[in-house]
């Protein structure tokens, strides 16, 4: 069997197994956010943290939830790693330096996990596990929650209550991410992920030195890793890491776990607002980007140019034979389409315009499907846009799943899209007008360029993969990174939150004939049509910068 079919037949067998489990899930989901009953241990939770589940929360409550718990979430991961030294199952590990602390937790906590440390280098048992595996659930948590709000924004009216934010943290993790994370972590055990809480050993002689491992609860944070779209391993190394990820069905598996929430959350949609065809919608938008981009990232990095790719069957430099070119294609794009951010090959080492499509990826909001939540959520701001553009062509009020999309609504909305590109281009600016950043550089030219265009994309549209060859371990970096993590994650929030509650006060617009029907291909298209050329005006001259440049070049 080819490459190229291999390829192929791992695509049509992803595809397959997120189609069997759409529905249900999507389903389940639903019925999750809409059930006004509380299990005894989510009881438990409520009365140790003071919370009334039952409270409605108008936005600005709601909010303040988010704002609230994050905050203390980012200082309890900060001391977590500072104090790591005094700590049981540190492993010998010292303190993490303030920047990188400051750093990490910042990462971790706004569902980015950028890292800049060696995780088999730095942490131990105890901040791996109740640090960063801990915000792995309650980060993914919150994202769905705050989509959910939105939703509700769009099925309710008459009243500004947008549920309870506490009632959505808990059951997104107890009865979501938690039983799909057990599931999925048996599944990796039994395929050779490690799970155990060993010491460090000594494995053999490496370049005339010792090599060195630590063993560690891998796998459980694996899953969650993947399924809450996460990403920080373990191991520098990340998906590439045999004790993460041992064979190519896991490789598979990984990459059906970290789109299988984002996708199945339109069905979740369409239940809660009463039209499964408006999921279907959103689903088929989704979808084209995802495919469209999977096809140019194979064909760029199965072009053969040259006898050296010829031979390999395609571009294998930083690549896992495990995997190989096709896998780690998918992969790629899987990753860098949500907000996972882990890696099976190193994107630096890709084709110059394969590593434009990863960066390209992440520019266009982390949407298709996007994170946990923060995919619904982006998507459903750009169909407001989109309807507000059909409804400029025709000198028609915008209105949405029966909602009108006034002057208030279309200025969130703006800001909205509006933030992250500010925080990419400015930082980016910055850095390379700076002269001390450029010191991180290990390439020069548009390779260089692209690496740091690469690190703030990544950091401002959470997503948390790096381009490789940058030492983002700066103070610059780590305080630079870290500031566009909090604030690409909670700025968007306000707008959504203040969007969702505006919404939720306007009185249902009936359907009349006038009425752009949103259910419709014509709508898929044009939603399609409006995510690519509002990034394509935004973020064209920086790509030309750096990898077009480089590919062009090439």
């Amino acid at each position: 069997m080819g490459p190229v079919l291999a390829g192929v037949l791992q695509l049509l067998a992803l595809m397959t197994a997120l189609a069997l489990t759409y529905v249900p899930l999507g389903n389940y989901m639903a019925k999750v956010y809409s059930s006004d009953k509380h299990w005894r241990a989510e009881k438990w939770i409520y009365k140790g943290i003071g919370a009334n589940p039952d409270a409605g929360m108008r936005w600005p409550a709601y909010l303040r939830g988010v704002l609230a718990f994050s905050a203390v979430s980012v200082l309890f991961l900060y001391l977590l790693q500072r104090l790591q030294g005094h700590l049981p199952g540190s492993l010998g590990f010292k303190a993490i330096e303030p920047d990188q602390a400051f750093n990490t937790a910042a990462s971790f906590v706004t569902n980015t996990n950028w890292q800049s440390y060696y995780g088999e280098q730095a942490m131990g048992h105890v901040v791996q596990t109740a640090g960063l595996a801990v915000q792995n659930f309650v980060s993914a948590a919150v994202g769905i929650a705050v989509a959910v709000a939105l939703v509700r924004g769009f099925a309710r009216s008459r009243t500004g209550e947008l549920g309870n934010f506490w009632s959505d943290l808990v059951r997104g993790v107890t009865r979501i991410l938690l039983p799909l994370s057990v599931v999925a972590a048996i599944v990796l055990v039994a395929c050779g992920a490690i799970q155990n809480f060993s010491g460090i050993h000594e494995v053999g002689q490496f370049m005339g030195g010792h090599q060195q491992w630590n063993g560690g609860a891998v796998a459980s944070q694996e899953a969650i890793k993947e399924v809450g779209t996460n990403g920080g391993g373990y191991f520098n190394a990340n998906s590439a890491h045999p004790f993460e990820n041992p064979t190519p069905f896991t490789n598979l598996f990984e990459i059906f776990l970290l789109l299988v929430i984002p996708f199945a959350l339109t069905r979740t949609f369409g239940v809660m607002v009463g039209s499964v065809r408006q999921g279907y919608a959103i689903l088929a938008t989704m979808a084209t980007v995802w495919a469209g981009f999977v096809a140019l990232m194979m064909w760029t990095e199965f072009a053969h140019h040259g006898p050296a790719l010829q031979l390999a069957g395609g571009a294998m430099e930083g690549k896992e034979v495990r995997f190989g070119v096709g896998s780690s294609s998918i992969f790629a794009v899987s990753t860098t389409l949500t907000s996972t951010g882990a890696v099976d090959s190193f994107h630096s080492s890709f084709t110059g315009l394969g590593g434009g499509i990863t960066m390209l990826g992440m520019m266009l909001g982390e949407i298709a499907p996007g994170g946990t939540g923060s995919g619904l959520y982006g998507m459903l701001i750009m169909a407001v846009i989109a309807v507000f553009i059909a409804g400029l062509m025709v000198g028609r009020t915008p209105e949405y799943l029966g909602k009108k999309i006034g002057t208030r609504e279309i200025k969130l909305a703006a800001c909205y899209i509006l933030i992250t590109p500010a925080l990419v281009l400015v930082f980016t600016a910055a850095a390379m007008a700076l002269p001390t950043p450029g010191n991180s550089m290990t390439n020069s030219g548009a390779h260089g360029f692209s690496e740091i265009l690469y690190a703030y994309t990544s950091a401002s549209n959470n997503n948390g993969s790096a381009f490789a060859g940058l030492n983002a371990d700066t103070q610059w970096f780590n305080s630079t990174l870290g500031l566009a993590m909090v604030l690409g994650r909670f700025l968007p929030m306000v707008f959504v939150l203040a969007l969702a509650g505006s919404l939720a006060e306007q009185k249902p617009v009936p359907v009349t004939a006038g009425t752009l029907r949103t259910e419709k291909p014509l709508f898929t298209g044009l939603l399609v049509g409006a995510i690519l050329i509002i990034t394509g005006l935004t973020y064209f001259p920086a790509l030309a910068l750096g990898p077009l440049a480089e590919g062009l070049a090439s």
